[in-house]
């Protein structure tokens, strides 16, 4: 008395070629070259604060896909007894530009503001 319900098979649709591009040609990103950045703030929330990550904002690169050549690039913030504190550009932090760096150790208060070199 029980009736059998009769399911029907899904179709599965085609993928899509997951190398050809839907936009256009794909340029390929080209790191730049030397460039000097500022040091804009730590990265952290209103609680927290990361002594070692700090945002910085590198001199021409006015839109997130400009910075975003920068990512994996180096920076280095010498300080004023003329130590050097190395660090690398790990993200991109909003759409104008500003990126996150992670240093080796963290950055004291006088850097916020200062110049540093990223390479």
């Amino acid at each position: 008395m029980a009736e059998k319900k009769a399911t029907a098979k899904k179709t599965a649709k085609p993928k899509e070629k997951a190398d050809a591009p839907k936009d256009g040609p794909v340029t390929p990103i080209v790191k730049p070259g030397p460039a000097a950045a500022t040091i804009l703030s730590y990265r952290g929330s209103r609680k927290t604060r990361r002594g070692n990550q700090m945002l910085i904002e590198i001199e021409g690169a006015d839109s997130k896909q400009k910075a975003s050549a920068y990512i994996g690039s180096s920076v280095v913030w010498k300080t004023p007894s003329g130590k050097l504190i190395h660090g690398k550009i790990t993200h991109p932090h909003g759409g104008n530009g500003v990126l996150r760096a992670r240093f080796s150790r963290g950055l004291p208060g006088e850097a916020l503001g200062k110049k540093a070199k990223v390479a």
